[in-house]
C-alpha cells in the first residue's frame, strides 16, 4: 500500500475524525471513572485504562474488518452506521450510571469495561472507513489516542460552541456508511454506475441529516413552555 497516496491519506484523515467525533464518549467515562481519585493518581488512571481500551478496540476492530469479508456483513455494517450516524445528531446524555473508581484498578477497570460496551459505534465506522485495511485501524487509532487523552475534553467544547460540526461527523459517518453498502458484493454490478453511485451516496448524507435536524427541531418544539390560552370575554 503506498502511505504517501492521496486515496492512504484521505482514508486515514476519515478514521481519525471519526475517532474524534465519536470521543466525547470516551471523554465522558475518563472523566467520570477517575474523578474520586487523589490528583496523583488520576493522570495514571486515565492513561493505563486509556490504553487498555485502545488495545481492546484495535483488536475488536480488525476481527470486524475481517469479519466484512463475510457476505452481507458489508451491508448490515453499513445499515447498522446509518443509524449510529442518526443517533449521533440525536443523542441525549446517558452516563449517569458511570461510577466513580474508588482505586486506581477500579478506576482502571471502569475505564476499559465502559469504553468496550459503549465502542461497538466506533469499532463499525472505523472498519468500514479502513476498507479492509489494518495498518489503516492501528495508525488512526494510534494518531487519535493523544487527543482522546488530552484533547477530547476540548473537542467536547467545541461541538458544544459549533454545534454544526456534529452534523459534518455525522455526514462522514453516513458516507462511510454508504460506502460499506456499495461495496457489498452482491451489489456491485448495480453500483458499477456512477451516476447511481453517487447518487446513492448523497441520498444517504442528506436523508441521515435531515431525519437527525428534524428530530431535534421536534424536540426543540416539544419542550418549548406552551403560552396560555386566552380566554374569551
Amino acid at each position: 500500500m503506498d502511505f504517501l497516496s492521496l486515496d492512504f491519506l484521505f482514508d486515514l484523515l476519515n478514521i481519525v475524525f471519526i475517532d474524534l467525533i465519536l470521543a466525547g464518549d470516551n471523554a465522558i467515562v475518563i472523566g467520570m471513572a477517575a474523578r474520586n481519585l487523589p490528583k496523583d493518581k488520576q493522570k495514571s488512571a486515565i492513561f493505563l485504562g486509556t490504553g487498555g481500551a485502545i488495545g481492546i478496540r484495535i483488536v475488536a476492530t480488525i476481527l470486524v474488518v475481517n469479519l466484512l469479508h463475510v457476505p452481507w456483513l458489508q451491508l448490515i455494517g453499513g445499515l447498522l452506521l446509518v443509524w449510529i450516524a442518526y443517533k449521533l445528531l440525536v443523542q441525549e446524555d446517558a452516563h449517569g450510571d458511570i461510577k466513580a473508581g474508588a482505586t486506581l484498578w477500579a478506576s482502571v477497570r471502569t475505564i476499559v469495561i465502559a469504553d468496550a460496551a459503549m465502542g461497538l459505534d466506533n469499532v463499525i465506522a472505523v472498519a468500514g472507513a479502513a476498507h479492509g485495511e489494518t495498518i489503516l485501524v492501528v495508525l488512526g487509532l494510534l494518531i487519535s489516542v493523544p487527543v482522546i487523552v488530552w484533547g477530547s475534553t476540548l473537542f467536547i467544547k467545541v461541538m458544544d460552541k459549533l454545534p454544526w460540526i456534529v452534523y459534518i461527523g455525522s455526514g462522514v459517518l453516513a458516507y462511510t456508511a454508504s460506502k460499506m453498502i456499495t461495496h457489498e458484493a452482491s451489489f456491485h454490478a448495480f453500483f458499477d454506475n456512477s451516476l447511481i453511485y453517487w447518487s446513492f451516496i448523497v441520498l444517504v448524507i442528506g436523508a441521515v441529516i435531515a431525519a437527525g435536524y428534524a428530530t431535534n427541531a421536534l424536540r426543540k418544539r416539544n419542550a418549548l413552555p406552551h403560552s396560555p390560552s386566552r380566554e374569551s370575554h
